[in-house]
């Protein structure tokens, strides 16, 4: 592309990818992403001398949030060739976590995510896309589009009571869960980590069927196990997929259930005090080797997983466990 993109070229390039502007309209045009409240629909960013029709503000759903925008990251139209994209702008901020007495600071690191996209361009766990500064440094994420849905709101679709789904559904699930742990795997054998693992940051791939990681552009700091955080996000999503969704102790209490008088302090989840860890008490069908991998993210934990070799491990003994039984 020519260094200099005129109003009558940009035209030209919006009439072929989207709806045509009036002849009269004037895009508003952006080098420099640093103020991305400015970087409104209908302008164009530019990035290394490639334009991108911004269409509007990316959203997520998080614990209802459903239309929390997240003004920083952008879903455009690559000018060149058509294509969506997710442009992420630079956004900073920075806050404390503490799970089970440890303290954790986290923080947004471009820089990092610009490391796992390359790390990882070739994975298809990951989402993938590339890093490119902007006129002021900025350091600006490209994302591909991953066409599916989360891998919670999946869930949330099912049709059918907890045992169906834990003998019919669950092992495929599990099966690919295991893939996105061997995933974080790589990272950490690479010296990196996801930082932000939660159940909304898996797609699932509406062309391959695989399970994808999205967003790790959050970093953190902890002295005794800088992989600690990420183990505890593994294992929260693992309960939550064995459980098919998060069994609430508030639920459980509205429905009067049996495991009521069974469940003590230790059985609920570490981080997620109102939810169960120790599903097996509710769901006496699922196995103990899987019941005991859970039980790794209890408040009742003896001891927490230092990588995650030792979670895999587990839950490939769960499942040659259950081959054998059938």
């Amino acid at each position: 592309m020519a260094k200099f993109i005129s109003q009558e070229i940009i035209h030209q390039m919006v009439a072929r990818w989207a709806s045509p502007r009036a002849k009269d309209y004037r895009f508003k045009i952006f080098k420099d992403t640093s103020d991305f409240f400015r970087v409104e629909y209908g302008s164009v960013v530019v990035l290394d001398e490639k334009p991108f029709l911004i269409l509007h503000n990316a959203k997520e759903g998080r614990f209802g949030l459903d239309d929390e925008e997240k003004f920083w990251v952008k879903r455009s139209v690559d000018l060149i060739d058509g294509s969506r994209k997710i442009i992420k702008l630079v956004f900073y901020e920075k806050f404390m976590a503490n799970i089970a007495g440890i303290d954790f600071e986290c923080f947004r690191s471009p820089k990092k995510e610009a490391r796992i996209l390359k790390l990882v361009a070739d994975h298809k766990n990951f989402m993938h896309g590339y890093a490119v500064e902007d006129e002021n440094g900025n350091i600006v994420r490209v994302l591909d589009v991953v066409n599916g849905k989360p891998l919670h709101i999946h869930l949330q679709n099912l049709e059918c009571d907890h045992q169906a789904y834990f003998y019919e559904l669950f092992p495929d699930i599990l099966s690919k869960y295991i893939e996105c742990i061997k995933a974080i795997k790589f990272l950490h054998e690479n010296g990196e980590k996801h930082g932000d693992i939660r159940r909304d940051h898996i797609f699932i791939d509406r062309d391959s069927g695989d399970f994808r990681w999205i967003d790790f552009d959050y970093n953190y700091r902890q002295r005794e196990n800088i992989y600690s955080y990420d183990l505890f996000g593994l294992g929260n999503i693992l309960i939550f997929l064995t459980g098919m969704g998060d069994v609430m102790m508030t639920d459980l209490k509205k429905q009067n259930h049996p495991a009521l008088s069974l469940l003590i302090d230790d059985d609920v989840n570490i981080v997620f005090h109102n939810r169960v860890a120790n599903l097996k008490k509710v769901y006496p069908y699922i196995p103990e080797t899987l019941n005991s991998a859970l039980m790794h993210f209890s408040s009742g934990a003896n001891w927490f997983y230092d990588n995650t070799s030792q979670l895999l491990e587990d839950l490939e003994e769960f499942i040659q466990t259950q081959a054998q039984t059938q």
